[in-house]
């Protein structure tokens, strides 16, 4: 029986959770059930990167163009994320409510020799105890929340004046289920069966309405696209499946 933290959680679905946590080492392996967000991470870490140098005048040729910020991936799974932006220079806290995927995740960033302070806890545990970041990460976890609208606002809670939230998700769209289920969990078997569910997916105008309700302002809209001739992940104007926003609070 999967071990219930007494955090509190009213935005966590553990039916996800418990499904993410069972994948235990394999976050880790290029090759496994992981294998797209492996792929997906180059154009992740680089849309982050730009966005972030953008808002606080960064160089983003330079290795430690995150120097000094203070980054919070919520919902980081085994920390395939948190690792290149760490070595980018930020500050990096990934939190996720499965303490499974932490262990990973601690385990991992060991082996990375890699300072990274992982917590097995949730978005509201976080904003209540008055964590604050330059940078809010919700990569991927929307889309695996229980309440989209209360995990934006207490994630926005935590941007400091004059900071970020960005956010990757997949949109609810007949080309999305065709593509995102249909395709990649039954077709092309990139992902488990069962990964993800089409009425939870979030359409654009959908987050950029929590985003805004939690005080943010929408500053950049993307859509990913998968390059089959390439074999990479490349940022589009088409935000039919995969997007990312960037929100900002004011200064």
């Amino acid at each position: 029986m999967p071990i219930r933290s007494k955090i509190s959680d009213r935005t966590v679905d553990y039916a996800e959770v418990d499904q993410f946590a069972r994948l235990g080492a394999q976050w880790w392996n290029p090759s496994g059930p992981m294998a797209p967000l492996h792929k997906l991470n180059p154009v992740r870490v680089g849309y982050i990167r730009d966005q972030a140098a953008a808002r606080y005048k960064r160089d983003v040729k330079k290795l430690d163009s995150l120097a000094g910020l203070r980054i919070l991936d919520i919902g980081c799974g085994g920390g395939i994320l948190c690792e290149p932006l760490a070595r980018l220079g930020a500050s990096m806290v990934g939190a996720d409510p499965s303490e499974a995927n932490i262990e990973v995740a601690k385990s991992h960033a060991v082996l990375s020799e890699l300072t990274i302070d992982y917590r097995a806890t949730t978005a509201e545990t976080l904003a209540e105890a008055g964590e604050r970041f330059d940078i809010v990460l919700a990569m991927e976890v929307v889309e695996h929340v229980a309440d989209v609208g209360l995990f934006v606002r207490r994630c926005g809670e935590m941007v400091k004046p004059g900071g970020q939230m960005i956010a990757a998700t997949i949109n609810r769209t007949l080309k999305s289920f065709a593509l995102a289920i249909v395709g990649a969990e039954y077709v092309l078997r990139w992902l488990p069966r069962g990964t993800h569910q089409w009425n939870k997916f979030v359409t654009p105008d959908e987050l950029e309405a929590a985003m805004t309700d939690a005080g943010l302002c929408i500053v950049d809209e993307r859509g990913v696209i998968y390059n089959f001739f390439a074999d990479r992940w490349q940022l589009s104007d088409d935000m039919d499946v995969n997007y990312m926003l960037t929100a900002e609070r004011a200064g």
